[in-house]
């Protein structure tokens, strides 16, 4: 999911990781919300909000709105800045870091409300769209700006565009490449709702509360080192095939 970039990745690669990063946004947005009663995947709404109060000339009241918006922006200028830095290293991949910090951040948060009540709900609120920001950022960079998976607006307007060009096949032939388009974002919509009913579910439900987003956490983490183990595994087999082939050359000798 991760070790494919550029040219080398397919349609598969950008379905995997658009799915599990949808769901986990669908994880953090409901869990955010029922537990702040604030968008954490999204700036639009604080953006809305911020303009009101600055309209109304509440410039100290619009200022958390101020904070929410440049904590995402923040988080998707912090996680291209990584990935910039370090894509000369052909060691590392340059996705592991802005993942990593995403994990430890909602990691955090969840045993940070183990320890007590959360003294400034805010400041959660703007480190989660701080791991939103770079979230969005690093898929964006690693599909090359195909996947978005922290917020449904652009989605919806880009799969009302496509599923209208279907109607016209003279000026838009190529229809496979459209419907594969539609198809991911399909995807997306669904894991991010998925998410947010499953989310919603253990952090109600099962009181799990503000633990659900150690949930997030693992399957960023299991996503995060799959195609490592994946291809040590597919190493590991042909080592052993041809040891295998080797000892029966070799008895034949």
């Amino acid at each position: 999911m991760f070790r494919h970039q550029g040219k080398s990745r397919t349609l598969k690669h950008n379905l995997r990781i658009a799915t599990i990063l949808s769901f986990v946004a669908g994880i953090v947005n409901v869990t955010g919300f029922l537990a702040f009663k604030q968008l954490s995947t999204n700036v639009t709404g604080h953006f809305a909000l911020f303009i009101s109060d600055v309209s109304n000339f509440e410039f100290w009241k619009g200022t958390v709105y101020f904070l929410f918006i440049f904590s995402f922006l923040f988080g998707s200028f912090l996680s291209s800045f990584l990935i910039e830095k370090f894509k000369q290293n052909r060691k590392l991949n340059v996705f592991v870091l802005p993942t990593i910090i995403e994990c430890l951040i909602l990691l955090s948060i969840a045993i940070l409300s183990n320890t007590g009540e959360i003294k400034y709900p805010d400041l959660v609120v703007c480190l989660l769209l701080f791991a939103m920001g770079l979230q969005n950022s690093f898929v964006t960079k690693i599909s090359n700006a195909i996947v978005r998976t922290t917020h449904l607006t652009g989605l919806f307007t880009d799969l009302g565009i496509e599923l209208s060009q279907l109607f016209f096949p003279e000026s838009h032939p190529n229809s496979e490449k459209i419907k594969s388009t539609i198809k991911l974002r399909i995807y997306i919509i669904c894991f991010f709702f998925l998410g947010g009913i499953i989310g919603g579910y253990l952090y109600s439900r099962l009181n799990l509360k503000l633990n659900t987003l150690i949930f997030g956490a693992i399957i960023l983490l299991i996503s995060l080192f799959y195609d490592d183990f994946r291809y040590k595994l597919i190493r590991t087999k042909r080592k052993y095939k041809q040891r295998k082939k080797t000892a029966h050359n070799n008895g034949y000798k």
